[in-house]
């Protein structure tokens, strides 16, 4: 199933390139269904709907079902900080010891086997840098955050993170760390005197009117959530699987939000941070940030050698920005051509799976560049 809203004209010999693309792997019972949204600075390309929300009720997706966009919430983390970089506020180059004290005296490891870990001083403390571009040296994430990632105040999650050893010397290695970003969240706590999602409610959401976009999604929201899938054990098809990163029921305020990957969205509200992005800072006469900082942000900051182009919680590449989340959501700010593009799904399986279903989209999507 798909309902489409288009810009641009799709006759019979040409159908809608995204639905033509994520439709088989639908037919093929590879994909539940998805949202996907195309879209310049000022007016929508495509909107398109295919699959379904619900396989067991056979329910077809909607343009405002709601998503758990993951690790999609990283950039609008780092957004947020580099928020207070305009401000003066942070400095990206200073230690994160000076805006959080616990830092202080942070050793990484030298040697370690099942008996024994030698530590030594780091090269240099962390610094703000490092936890935005995953170089730090933390830990993707401690026990402390075990079984779900929100059950405990971002300030003690962040403590657990400074009395870790860092796993390496900064700057040498790349490893995905969510305690990075969390920490970049807990800065701008500290930093702004708001509670983080606060923080990220007043001074991003609202004003761009995402609407949809929370860590606390309510009962009509919960109505509207995907259900979530991954393929099952003989590999013919797809069975129903929870968010297990999270504690359930959703709506829990006993939860706490993560900034590295705690939100609940909707393509329409990731649609209007991104265009934002694209806008160079700047959504319906009113400055979010300053293009300066977009374009640092969102520039690659690790070094040649290591392994992903990553800036400050955003991957980078030639010519755009994006993130993926960990149920194979997607957007990208493709600045070279003037597009953004949504698509959100819940399917967990494996990376190299989504990934085909993600490229196909993204191919889709760029055919609606001028």
């Amino acid at each position: 199933m798909a309902t489409k809203h288009n810009v641009k004209a799709f006759t019979r010999n040409r159908p809608n390139p995204i639905v033509a693309a994520l439709q088989p792997f639908v037919d093929k019972q590879l994909l539940a269904g998805a949202v996907t949204l195309v879209a310049t600075k000022h007016k929508i390309l495509d909107a398109s709907t295919i699959g379904f929300a619900n396989l067991t009720t056979r329910q077809p997706m909607q343009p405002d079902n709601l998503f758990w966009i993951a690790s999609m919430t990283k950039p609008m983390t780092g957004t947020a900080l580099m928020m207070l970089v305009d401000e003066g506020r942070v400095n990206v180059d200073d230690p994160v010891e000076k805006y959080l004290p616990e830092f202080k005296g942070q050793m990484v490891i030298a040697k370690q086997d099942q008996r024994h870990t030698v530590l030594q001083r780091p090269t240099h403390p962390i610094t703000v840098r490092n936890i935005l571009t995953h170089t730090s040296g933390l830990l993707p994430r401690t026990p402390l955050e075990q079984p779900t990632l929100d059950t405990h105040p971002l300030r003690t999650a962040v403590l657990s993170y400074a009395m870790t050893p860092l796993q390496f010397q900064p700057d040498t290695k790349y490893e995905y760390s969510n305690a990075g970003t969390n920490t970049a969240g807990r800065i701008i706590e500290v930093v702004s005197g708001l509670p983080y999602e606060t923080f990220m409610a007043t001074r991003l959401f609202q004003p761009l009117g995402m609407t949809e976009t929370t860590f606390w999604p309510n009962a009509a929201q919960i109505r509207r959530l995907a259900r979530a899938y991954k393929p099952n054990a003989a590999n013919t098809g797809l069975e129903e699987t929870p968010i297990t990163h999270l504690k359930s029921p959703y709506h829990d305020r006993r939860r706490y939000p993560f900034p590295a990957g705690g939100l609940f969205s909707t393509a329409r509200d990731v649609l209007q941070f991104g265009r934002m992005i694209l806008n160079d800072g700047t959504w319906a006469g009113h400055r979010y940030l300053s293009a300066a900082a977009v374009r640092e942000m969102t520039r690659r900051q690790t070094a040649p050698g290591l392994s992903d182009s990553y800036g400050f919680c955003w991957l980078a590449g030639n010519g755009w920005c994006g993130h993926g989340g960990a149920f194979a959501t997607k957007f990208t700010v493709h600045r070279q051509v003037g597009l953004v593009t949504v698509l959100l799904v819940q399917y967990l399986g494996p990376w190299e799976e989504s990934d085909k279903f993600r490229q196909a989209f993204e191919q889709a999507a760029l055919q609606f560049k001028n």
